[in-house]
């Protein structure tokens, strides 16, 4: 018996390619600081990064399956241990740019690799939340450590690579069993690409729906995370918190990211995409002007806090969405990239906005920004005219029995109609069991035939015949429905 191939697990991966952009501040302020560049310089390089990022992913939505989901991720993880540990060995700058491009390649295909697995799962939305969760708490535990491991850019690109490089040996051995075992390809997986037809084409609705999705991600990922890029500047210049104090503050917001995962998965779909997008996105903004307008620790903290609780719910719905209006993971794709595009260019513009407005003028334009896409996120949430009609429920070993008050057999009449046409005379109904007589001109004829040779019924037949027909008036209503 051959065993199964595994494939390359969605959760580990989505957790590895995300990271650089979850740990996007203490990557930028370690360039700053340790490798003595200046804001803008660490700001570009790490819009390098995530720029390269987010163009691999594009480039590479709908063609994961062509060029194999095992050896996409293999690539992209080993390019990304590579370019983060050429970024750990030296401060110059063209060093630095050409390691992170490359880093940024290779965390573009394994998040390729990882939403497209993501949206063909059963539950897109609740396989998204697991990973979620596995992401935000991989960067908490890394938030609580790389303070005390040095400050220069050494620390955090050598977390990446190590992280990376396990990820790979893992994919590397298991794919050295699948190879042994002799099946390329998992059998359920297989079985459904078999008998799962085509998918049908989205109609227009759908790809207005998808088109607002995929042109809105972009900004309101690039208003958060160009906050996320100074959160750290701005925590120890207008803040003044500490180096300690701000990695603890930092993992206590990744901590209550995952509080807010948690809350989606349990929450799901229970009261649509709309509401936690929409009212999520609009709370967002006010967070977004409290941090950038906070004078002192405990405004700094809340506003970390209550934005990176709300961050994963909003992003869990919207990549839900993604593969709820195409399951076979283009739309995912495409809606992870165009947040990572928006996320490439977050560092430029955060530190262009601090240097030109400042910290307070920064959160107030981004707080504005994210109020704007608010409503463009919202529409392409509702679904309406989506709800099919439902068949009538089945119970097995039970026959489907249909309802039919109100309905009467065409051609038709109710039991009483003999009875209102002739008010005033007795209705003329047939004796059950009896046969008409026969008509006959014989002498010895019934008493009381007619001259034209009919006969007419006796009394008791008539009392009979009237009796039987005020019963069934009694028992029956003109809609066939019983009143006793």
């Amino acid at each position: 018996m051959r065993t199964r191939a595994s494939a390359p697990p969605p959760v580990a991966l989505y957790a590895v390619g995300q990271l650089p952009a979850y740990l996007l501040p203490t990557l930028v302020g370690s360039l700053t600081g340790g490798a003595g560049l200046t804001p803008a310089q660490a700001g570009a390089l790490g819009s390098t990064l995530l720029l390269a990022s987010a163009t691999v992913a594009l480039l590479l939505a709908g063609r994961v399956a062509a060029l194999g989901p095992g050896r996409t991720a293999r690539t992209g993880l080993g390019l990304l241990g590579l370019g983060c540990a050429l970024a750990a060995t030296g401060p110059q700058l063209p060093l630095l740019t050409a390691a992170l491009a490359l880093a940024g390649l290779g965390a573009g295909a394994t998040t390729a690799v990882a939403t497209t697995a993501l949206a063909g799962a059963s539950d897109p939305h609740r396989t998204t939340v697991r990973a979620l969760f596995a992401t935000s708490g991989t960067a908490a535990v890394l938030y609580l450590l790389l303070p005390h491991l040095g400050s220069g850019p050494a620390a955090p690109f050598s977390a990446l690579a190590l992280v990376a490089l396990a990820v790979l040996a893992v994919l590397a051995v298991a794919s050295r069993n699948d190879s042994t075992g002799g099946n390329g390809s998992t059998g359920p997986e297989r079985g459904r690409g078999a008998g799962r037809g085509a998918p049908a084409a989205p109609g227009a609705r759908t790809r207005a729906r998808s088109a607002a999705l995929v042109l809105t991600v972009p900004f309101w990922s690039m208003a958060q995370n160009a906050l996320w890029g100074i959160s750290g500047q701005l925590g120890h210049r207008q803040a003044g918190l500490g180096e300690s104090a701000l990695g603890l503050v930092f993992a206590l917001a990744l901590l209550g990211g995952l509080l807010g995962v948690t809350a989606a998965g349990a929450l799901g779909t229970r009261i649509g995409r709309a509401a936690p997008i929409g009212l999520g996105t609009l709370v967002i903004a006010g967070c977004a002007l409290l941090t950038g307008t906070a004078h002192g620790p405990s405004a700094f903290t809340t506003g970390e806090l209550l934005w990176n609780l709300l961050y994963p719910l909003v992003l869990s719905h919207l990549l839900g969405l993604a593969a709820a209006l195409d399951p076979s993971g283009r739309r995912a794709v495409q809606t992870s990239a165009a947040a990572a595009l928006g996320t490439a260019c977050g560092p430029l513009v955060g530190t262009t906005l601090a240097t030109g407005l400042g910290y307070p003028g920064t959160g107030a334009v981004l707080a504005a920004l994210l109020l704007a896409s608010a409503g463009p996120l919202t529409l392409a949430a509702r679904a309406r005219g989506a709800h099919r009609p439902t068949a009538p429920r089945r119970v097995p070993g039970r026959p489907t029995r249909r309802r039919t008050v109100g309905r009467r057999r065409t051609g038709t009449r109710p039991a009483t109609a003999h009875l209102t046409a002739h008010p005033t005379t007795r209705p003329a109904a047939r004796v059950p069991g009896q046969r008409r007589p026969v008509p006959s001109s014989h002498p010895n004829a019934h008493p009381n035939a007619h001259p034209d040779g009919r006969t007419a019924r006796p009394d008791h037949a008539a009392d009979y015949a009237f009796s039987s027909a005020r019963n069934s008036a009694s028992t029956s209503t003109p809609e066939g429905s019983s009143l006793t």
